[in-house]
């Protein structure tokens, strides 16, 4: 099976079917029952309900009723299918209109919108994003995104360094959620596990030996109400994101 990245397949095919070009399309073979978009919308629901790991060619061939070689005459291999999959992913995604806000206010809105896209799709979070998918889709988005940073002084260099700091940092807290979500979904919430924990735990945990820990370790879960929570550690890491881009987004423009 082929690692969770864009890009693992041949460049030319994998452009020429994210943007749609006929010559993708094969002139000569068996008559298609479906449209490309149907192929991709079957992958995606699979994707949704039973992650990655269940991502397969013969299984996307099995929702659309068909041969997995009648498959492969829409897309050559999985990875294929992971690129057409995650570009109609991005191509749908909310853009949030923030037009004469302030950047902050821009900056939180990309943040929700890809929060919110990890929400809808939990796989996506799990796509390497070393080297973009380039279709229509990543291509819209990117340029949404960018426009977070207008009327600012950052040059184009800094602005993509920025937004990539942004989408990593919120990436990294929806892995975290969905794996909360999994954690609970199998083992029951946070309080049902540090009730039985937790009594356990201080037979062995010496305060005087282990004060901070102790300490820091009761008022933060007081606070949160669980051992961690990951809305609340997504909106400290936002601000704290935010806080740090000031020192560059705060200079009036040259």
């Amino acid at each position: 099976m082929s690692p969770a990245r864009p890009n693992a397949g041949d460049p030319a095919r994998t452009l020429a079917l994210l943007w749609r070009d006929p010559t993708a399309v094969p002139a000569r073979g068996p008559r298609r029952r479906h449209d490309l978009d149907a192929v991709v919308e079957a992958a995606l629901a699979l994707a949704d309900a039973d992650g990655l790991a269940a991502l397969t060619v013969r299984r996307v061939a099995e929702r659309l009723g068909i041969s997995t070689m009648s498959l492969y005459t829409y897309v050559a291999d999985r990875a294929e299918l992971l690129d057409l999959m995650l570009d109609a992913a991005y191509l749908r995604m909310p853009r949030t209109d923030t037009t004469g806000q302030p950047w902050r206010d821009r900056l939180r809105a990309v943040a929700r919108d890809n929060r919110e896209l990890f929400e809808r799709h939990p796989w996506v979070a799990e796509v390497s994003t070393v080297r973009p998918s380039l279709g229509p889709g990543q291509t819209a988005k990117y340029e949404h995104e960018l426009a977070a940073f207008d009327q600012t002084a950052v040059d184009d260099v800094t602005r993509d360094a920025c937004l990539t700091h942004l989408l990593v940092v919120v990436r990294a807290c929806a892995r975290d959620a969905a794996d909360a979500r999994a954690i609970t979904a199998g083992s029951g919430s946070d309080r049902q596990w540090w009730a039985a924990a937790g009594p356990l735990l201080a037979r062995h945990l010496d305060p005087a030996r282990y004060p901070r820990a102790v300490r820091v370790g009761a008022a933060a879960g007081e606070a949160a109400g669980s051992a961690h929570d990951p809305d609340r550690a997504h909106a400290f890491a936002l601000e704290r994101v935010l806080d740090g881009f000031a020192a560059l987004l705060d200079r009036p423009p040259s």
